[in-house]
């Protein structure tokens, strides 16, 4: 049962209500949400809810109908945050587990972590002990075999997981891994299940090969019944009359799954396929459907590998693959998880603690730059809203915030020149980081508003413009133009107007209260808004990766042919030019700055270009530099 806990109740009464259940035979576990807390009490016995209702404290108790009471979304309707060691699955990230079938040497798996890290994963998988349909088969390493991957992990900064196949193993393996994985053949091992779950680390729950849902969902409940609320989902395909697949990869699972459960759901395409070729296209067609991860098999020469070689990826491919994910996230409205590796300030730029976990944006709450903020940082920072852009960089520089996003070019509307500005005015501001997100518009209103009653929509100029031709078919609406999308919102929320309507995006929504009439108004759906992520210093935003990406700006000799010459360095270096504006030299009228973004082939091309730069040029300055995927 599910028991609404009063708004203000006190720590003594929750203490009551929660030595009633448990005397009766409950578990009873504490969820605190956005607006209310509330218990959920699981078990068998039998008990009057009213008697629950009746108790000081209680506002209402709802009984939970699904058979798996911890895992349902009736007890939590937030999605859940699965940590494995840093890294986090669910809350709008695309988390990437990767490594080989099985380990088969310390050189063969070291390898692997290498490649796997260079290109994204956050998780390295690996077999030790291997469930296999032929006794003759390899069996995996052993102990042995995860000490290599332990060692393999903490060499490259990732969290490590691998099969569990007997209750026996828990204890050792727990010494070893940061989650343990329960295969296909395993989900309805319940004794298994009992033995993990009472070891309280994280567990990944593939799908067995004929279980239904709801099945998956009742061996997720063991895990949670017996001590772990850490479980991921693993969707790794199921057993059909179809052949031409060694699996029928289930993706509809995803939906349906994270309608019913609140637990993060993630797709295995190697096993789910069985065939190379197919892991890119389903890997990718999973995260459309909504999964918040993948885990796929990777080795530096498949061809050769001891087990699944047919269905594991080349490191180029794995790369590839990473890719294509990162090119759809602003579409998905979620972003890739990376392993954080952030230094700390130096003693002497120490902000005050309550900054260093503050990230500020420009904007009210719900403002397009907020979204991008949290998909960026996730829960790793609170957001401050600034009223200015140039609050943003006063933030950072006077250390109250450690982070600031600003915009820097949307793709339909072009660069903002003022953030531009900002960059060399606060010298002590460096970029560290980029994010991009899809732009979707909506028509926000009061609750129970009707299209026909609308005849004023608010919003920044640009949004209205974007929007144009939906407008027109809003018949006399006045377009009234407002300093932010967001604030248009909160605007409308406060005043006692039922004719009033404004666009912005669905989160703004959410915050102040208001219904979207209508969501996807832009005219042109292909709208994206690049941000930088600044700092006061150059902190290590890469993911302990060599930074790709340089911003710099430099002035040059007022003589023909200046500008060529400093772009001909960048050609002769290899140093791809992916941006050049041009920006006037405030108090030198007619004098301009160059504004110049390039991507870095590698460190001795990109230094020996800059120390040419700074020959050719005048007033050079590095903005920053950072890691992206091309």
């Amino acid at each position: 049962m599910i028991i609404v806990l009063e708004q203000k109740v006190t720590e003594e009464k929750k203490a009551h209500i929660r030595r009633f259940l448990e005397k009766r035979g409950y578990q009873v576990r504490e969820i605190v949400g956005e607006v209310e807390t509330i218990f959920g009490a699981v078990g068998t016995p039998g008990i009057d809810l009213r008697e629950v209702e009746l108790l000081d404290g209680v506002s209402k108790v709802v009984p939970i109908t699904k058979p798996y009471k911890l895992a349902s979304r009736e007890l939590k309707k937030d999605d859940s945050v699965v940590s494995i060691g840093p890294v986090k699955f669910g809350g709008g990230r695309i988390s990437v587990i990767a490594g080989p079938c099985a380990v088969e040497s310390r050189e063969q798996i070291f390898a692997v972590a290498e490649a796997v890290s260079k290109a994204g994963a956050v998780v390295l998988r690996g077999g030790a002990f291997k469930p296999r349909t032929s006794p003759y088969a390899f069996q995996g390493l052993g102990e042995l075999g995860l000490s290599y991957m332990k060692e393999a992990g903490e060499a490259y900064g990732l969290p490590i997981t691998s099969e569990i196949v007997s209750p026996a193993h828990v204890e050792m393996m727990a010494s070893y891994v940061d989650a343990f994985q329960i295969g296909a053949r395993n989900m309805q091992n319940f004794e298994l299940l009992k033995e993990v779950g009472a070891s309280g680390l994280p567990v990944i729950l593939k799908r067995g090969l004929c279980a239904t849902i709801e099945e998956w969902l009742m061996a997720a409940e063991y895990l949670m019944a017996h001590g772990t609320d850490n479980v991921v989902l693993c969707e790794r395909g199921i057993r059909t009359f179809e052949r031409y697949t060694r699996n029928t990869l289930d993706l509809s699972a995803i939906p349906v799954v994270k309608k019913l459960s609140h637990l993060p759901v993630i797709v295995d395409p190697s096993h789910g396929t069985g065939l190379r070729g197919k892991v890119i296209p389903m890997g990718l067609a999973a995260a459309a459907a909504g999964a918040d991860g993948l885990m796929v098999e990777v080795h530096t020469n498949p061809d050769e590998a001891l087990s699944d070689g047919p269905q594991t990826l080349f490191p180029e491919q794995f790369e590839k693959l990473m890719r294509d994910i990162e090119a759809m996230t602003p579409v998905l409205g979620k972003s890739l998880e990376h392993i954080p590796r952030r230094k700390p300030f130096s003693a002497a730029r120490k902000p005050a603690d309550e900054g260093e976990n503050l990230a500020a944006f420009q904007g009210v709450p719900g403002a397009y730059s907020e979204e991008a903020l949290r998909q960026y940082f996730h829960e790793s920072f609170q957001p401050k809203a600034c009223r200015h852009f140039r609050d943003v960089f006063e933030a950072v520089a006077s250390g109250e915030c450690r982070y600031g996003i600003i915009p820097v070019e949307n793709s339909l509307a072009g660069v903002i020149n003022e953030n531009l500005d900002l960059l060399l005015r606060y010298p002590d501001c460096r970029v560290v980081g980029e994010k991009e997100i899809r732009i979707v518009h909506s028509l926000i209103a009061k609750p129970g508003t009707k299209l026909a009653d609308i005849r004023r929509v608010y919003s920044h100029p640009q949004g209205l413009a974007q929007c144009e031709a939906f407008l027109d078919t809003l018949s006399g609406a006045e377009r009234v133009p407002f300093f932010d999308t967001a604030g248009a919102v909160a605007y409308i929320a406060q005043q006692e107007d039922a004719q009033a309507a404004a666009i912005a995006g669905g989160g703004a929504a959410d915050y102040y209260g208001m219904e979207v009439l209508k969501e996807g108004i832009e005219t042109n759906p292909r709208n994206y808004t690049r941000f930088y992520i600044i700092t006061r210093e150059e902190t290590d935003e890469t993911g302990g990766r060599e930074p790709n990406r340089m911003i710099m700006v430099f002035s040059t000799p007022d003589e023909p042919g200046a500008l060529f010459k400093c772009l001909k360095i960048l050609a002769e270096h290899g140093l791809n030019m992916k941006k050049l504006e041009s920006r006037p030299i405030h108090g030198k009228p007619w004098e301009y700055m160059f504004f110049v973004e390039t991507e870095i082939p590698g460190r001795t091309s990109y230094e020996a270009a800059v120390e040419q730069l700074r020959t050719a040029s005048e007033d050079f300055r590095i903005l920053g530099s950072f890691y992206t995927r091309k």
